[in-house]
């Protein structure tokens, strides 16, 4: 006996009925396969003309008796519920719509808020802003519907919070697929201490992007630390490396500051991840190694602890000396009005403290000599001592020049190559400053307007150490002047087989046969010679990897190494904004979620983070 098969009522292609409005009052809705009542706003189940036909003489009897079919007033009828139907349907769907457009709105707030490193609770301002400016320029019924769709947005401190987490989630997101692709990497580690004096570790990577098809910068992690011993950094880096999926073996290099916790021998971080990857390089950030090779000797040192000594006598000792000393200056018509306080945090200001020192430093000795305190006669027997104002004058010009340099060295997206022509060129103006200093004084013209070219002092001593220790710094840095003539001017490289050399003793995978070959036949292509771009354009698109595949990975390499950890000291500027005095009770995590939405090149996906959440309106 034969098994029967059993019905499926959406196999059998039923056809709804146009005339079924007419007669049972039913409709087909557009998205859906069950005919719907315009009476009762009811649905039946199958598409059938017996089921339509029962509920309609079932349920609406007093319906058929009171419009009878075939009249006029049965057709205005169905008319008006269909019509009723549509525009409810319609406004369904325009508050639904409306709602996502409200939550993604928040999420744009959060991004704005985030990226300048605003509270959350400013959020609820924003949207009084946005009611105010509703009612400043529209007028009538318009700024009605304005201002209720402002109100509407979702924008309370704990709605913020939550899309901070799940903005920085997506930002995580979108780095962690970045990178998989990414041929190398690199990392910039330094460890800082927040508003509460909470250790934390901030780590940076840097690649070359693929999918943007140029090198990115991105925060890898903000990690608080108990402790700041070589371990903890370790085990910290180690823990944001597996979190994203980095396996040791892929980081080209890593820079740090040069604390012993970093690059201790023994028990240094940098030595623990050099046990897992033996070919890692280490470098000491180019510029704390330019600051210091500015160390000042004993003379020069005493002066300028003076110096910052009657500043801060001057500013910070008394507010009522600091009022009148700006009044002074006001009144004087000084070039500045007050003067600026020495952070030693900060790499320009001991050459801005002294800049403004020295533009001011007459105006300075007449507010001293009207005060009749003993620290005001020594301060202003220290102003008119020529041979301490010469000191002066030397202090100011050097520093502008180690400023000049450290301006350089500073800036986001800098590569190594860049850095260390910034150092060499330093080290050449320095054999030019020497020859100056007993000269015409063009590089000097502050010692030159205090001495008139006669100056006591034996400045060119200091200008030999500070060549001295330039040169003993950078002397063993690990990429050669070939790689790096080679990374920004390839075709000026005349010894190929020096430059082979040093790319081995950096790169031990590298095969230097392959490079020489590649290296010859880059230089002699017609078409490479006339490209006319930056560096990071020409390796990575002009020069292929099917045709020059072992030079590209070369320069790629090179190209993503950090020569210092700038971008971790504005990512500690940027934390210092965010969890300040007003913010102190801000946790370790939304911390580190608000510095990445500060500090990330990535845009978050709004459109696809509105539609993985069910989305409501302000209540």
């Amino acid at each position: 006996m034969s098994l029967s098969r059993k019905r499926k009522v959406d196999q059998e292609n039923r056809v709804f009925k146009d005339d079924w409005t007419e007669r049972y009052a039913f409709i087909l809705p557009q998205s859906s396969t069950k005919p719907f009542c315009l009476i009762c706003n009811e649905t039946v189940g199958v598409v059938k003309s017996g089921n339509v036909k029962r509920h309609y003489e079932t349920k609406h009897g007093h319906f058929e008796r009171q419009y009878p079919q075939n009249t006029e007033v049965r057709t205005a009828k169905l008319r008006q519920l269909n019509t009723s139907y549509e525009s409810t349907n319609k406004l369904l769907v325009r508050a639904v719509t409306q709602q996502d457009r409200a939550t993604e709105a928040s999420f744009r707030v959060a991004w704005v808020l985030g990226k300048n490193k605003k509270p959350f609770t400013d959020a609820e301002i924003v949207k009084e802003c946005l009611v105010e400016i509703a009612d400043a320029l529209f007028e009538g019924k318009e700024r009605q519907e304005m201002s209720e769709k402002f109100k509407k947005i979702p924008l309370s401190h704990d709605t913020l919070t939550r899309r901070t987490e799940v903005l920085a989630h997506d930002l995580v997101n979108q780095l962690t697929d970045d990178i998989k692709d990414a041929p190398c990497l690199s990392l910039a580690v330094d460890e800082s201490t927040d508003s509460t004096d909470q250790a934390q570790l901030c780590v940076f990577v840097r690649y070359f992007s693929k999918a943007k098809g140029t090198l990115c910068e991105d925060i890898l992690g903000l990690t608080p630390l108990c402790h700041t011993r070589g371990e903890d950094i370790y085990e910290a880096i180690i823990q944001m490396l597996n979190e994203r999926g980095i396996d040791v073996k892929h980081i080209v290099s890593i820079t740090t500051d040069g604390a012993p916790a970093m690059i201790g021998k023994e028990k240094g971080a940098v030595q623990r991840l050099k046990e897992q990857h033996s070919d890692l390089l280490t470098y000491h950030c180019i510029i704390h190694q330019s600051m210091l090779c500015a160390s000042l000797g004993k003379e020069y040192s005493d002066v300028m602890e003076t110096i910052m000594k009657l500043v801060n006598y001057l500013r910070a000792s008394s507010a009522l000396q600091h009022r009148l000393l700006r009044a002074f200056l006001t009144e004087v018509n000084a070039a500045y009005d007050d003067l600026l306080l020495h952070n030693n945090v900060r790499w320009l200001s001991k050459g801005k403290v002294l800049e403004r020192f020295w533009a001011i430093r007459t105006d300075l000795e007449m507010f001293l000599s009207q005060q009749k305190n003993v620290k005001a006669r020594h301060y202003l027997d220290f102003l008119r001592d020529n041979d301490t104002m010469e000191v002066v004058a030397f202090l100011v010009d050097i520093t502008s020049h180690l400023n000049e340099l450290n301006l350089k060295l500073q800036g986001q997206g800098n590569t190594v190559c860049d850095l260390m022509a910034a150092v060499r060129s330093f080290e050449r103006r320095l054999e030019i400053f020497k020859s100056d200093i007993t000269g015409p004084h063009i590089h000097f013209p502050t010692l030159l307007q205090q001495t008139n070219g006669n100056h006591h002092h034996h400045h060119l001593s200091f200008l030999e150490k500070l060549a001295e220790n330039f040169r003993m710094r950078f002397e063993g840095f690990n990429v050669g002047r070939q790689v790096l003539l080679c990374i920004t001017s390839p075709f000026l490289v005349k010894n190929v087989e020096e430059f082979s050399k040093e790319i081995k003793s950096i790169f031990p995978w590298a095969s230097m046969a392959s490079l020489q070959t590649e290296l010859i036949d880059l230089q002699e292509n017609v078409v490479l010679q006339e490209v006319d771009c930056d560096t990071v354009t020409f390796w990575t698109k002009m020069v292929t990897a099917e045709n020059f595949p072992n030079l590209q990975k070369v320069a790629i390499c090179v190209l993503t190494m950090f020569g210092s950890t700038y971008r971790c000291e504005s990512a500690f500027s940027a934390m210092n904004a965010i969890k300040n005095s007003h913010r102190s009770s801000l946790t370790n995590e939304h911390l580190g979620q608000c510095l990445r939405l500060a500090t990330t090149p990535f845009v978050p996906r709004f459109r696809q983070l509105m539609g993985e959440r069910q989305c409501h309106f302000s209540h």
